[in-house]
């Protein structure tokens, strides 16, 4: 008999609690015994023939024009992204462990000492599009600070979700942790369902387009972290060193172009002509689609025209926007009307501009020199991330650990009451150590 959506949280809840009082080295076993198990042949040749399946179901569906290719290529277990999720999965068992953490620790009288002790969130709800590569990583930061995870992916993987999900069971069962700690939820009524279980789930992390974030959020009372589109930006100063421009522009668009951290605009200023032409120059020997400006267009005629909907369109391939404007304040009013708040960058030499860009821009990463695509949990030693959080509230950017632990505020006393303390009565004593 299949277990219903709200068997399968309360028993995650259940398991959940259990991993939380697991030592930390004990968590870092299993992580490192799911690293182990990703690497091997065995299990990459049952994950590739599954991943395979998917890929093939795909195929009608891009044809028919339900799926896009950058969403399909976002499907692709390959050899890299299994490399770099052992990898990943190594480094977040080296870090440091969260969970039971003592953050302040303060007396407030002789013998009533207040701390604040970091722990589990809970049970996450994750509901996400493609990518199957998210599925160790986020289970993977889920263990790591004692919390249970309810996934849901899109159908467009289903087969590769479950062969993961499979994997990860059998690596926790051998580690001696209750399986029902990560559990994989089907179809649309299932997520609707889980959405509505503010009783048993902590938070909902969303991972997908805006409009899939927004249906998420809609759907539940429950926190929702969402993790949604990436229009990035990257703007050529007058300053711009022409090769660097050019190495920095094809790394953030070429290297996985359906990543949300891909660029998908590119500006200038007066004065960045040299370093414009050898970016431009540089994205087209790379294949890239070019579409500018009457200003970009004047300068590079072969570019094809970009209109009003291209400054607001994350593209997810190998099509790029670029625009003139006047200035950095103005390159900084185009990002703020048309960025997604995800990661935006300059090339500069002026170290005075790109001070004042890293200042102004209102975004999660801001780069100056170096391409967006190093805004990801792993590149930034998180071993892993769960979404790259665009809002402002509980975590922004790549959430990693630290974003999936609350804390609990623990007072021991010695029979103190709360009515002997105040003006003219009995002093706090407020000493931290």
């Amino acid at each position: 008999m299949t277990e219903t959506v709200r068997e399968l949280a309360s028993a995650a809840r259940r398991a959940g609690r259990r991993l939380a009082h697991f030592p930390g080295p004990e968590r870092r076993s299993v992580l490192l015994a799911l690293a182990d198990a990703l690497g091997r042949s065995e299990e990459r040749e049952r994950l590739r023939a599954a991943n395979e399946a998917d890929l093939a179901a795909a195929q009608p569906r891009v044809a028919a024009g339900e799926l896009t290719q950058a969403l399909v290529d976002r499907l692709v277990l390959s050899t890299s992204k299994l490399d770099a999720l052992c990898d990943g999965l190594v480094q977040l068992a080296g870090q440091k462990d969260l969970v039971g953490e003592t953050t302040l620790r303060r007396e407030l009288d002789d013998g009533l000492v207040l701390s604040r002790v970091s722990c589990p969130l809970g049970v996450l709800g994750v509901v996400f599009e493609a990518r199957p590569d998210a599925v160790p990583q986020i289970t993977g930061l889920a263990l790591r600070t004692g919390n249970a995870v309810v996934l849901k992916g899109g159908r467009e993987a289903q087969q590769s979700n479950e062969a993961l999900v499979s994997l990860i069971k059998s690596t926790l069962k051998m580690q001696g942790i209750d399986p029902a700690v990560v559990s994989l939820l089907h179809g649309r009524e299932q997520v609707d369902e889980m959405l509505q279980l503010d009783d048993l789930i902590d938070l909902v992390i969303a991972r997908g387009s805006s409009e899939f974030v927004r249906y998420v959020q809609s759907k539940s009372s429950i926190e929702v972290l969402g993790h949604a589109e990436g229009l990035c930006h990257l703007f050529l100063h007058a300053s711009a060193d022409a090769s660097m421009a050019a190495r920095i522009a094809v790394d953030a668009k070429c290297s996985y172009p359906a990543a949300c951290n891909a660029i998908e605009t590119l500006l200038w200023e007066p004065g960045a002509e040299a370093a414009l032409a050898s970016t431009v120059a540089a994205l087209a020997e790379a294949g890239v689609t070019l579409k500018g400006c009457e200003a970009t267009r004047g300068l590079h005629p072969a570019l094809g025209a970009a209109s009003a909907e291209d400054w607001a369109t994350e593209y997810g391939d190998k099509t790029l926007s670029i625009g003139r404007v006047e200035d950095l304040r103005r390159a900084l009013e185009h990002i703020d009307r048309y960025g997604s708040r995800h990661t935006e960058a300059i090339v500069a030499q002026d170290d005075g501009a790109a001070s004042a860009f890293v200042a102004n821009v209102d975004a999660a990463g801001v780069f100056h020199n170096a391409s967006t695509r190093f805004a990801d949990g792993y590149r930034y030693g998180l071993g892993a991330e769960v979404g790259i959080s665009t809002g402002k509230l509980h975590a922004r950017g790549p959430v990693g650990v630290e974003g999936l632990v609350t804390y609990r505020w623990i007072l021991l006393g010695r029979g103190q009451v709360a009515s002997d303390y105040g003006p003219g009565k009995r002093k706090f004593t407020h000493r931290d150590g």
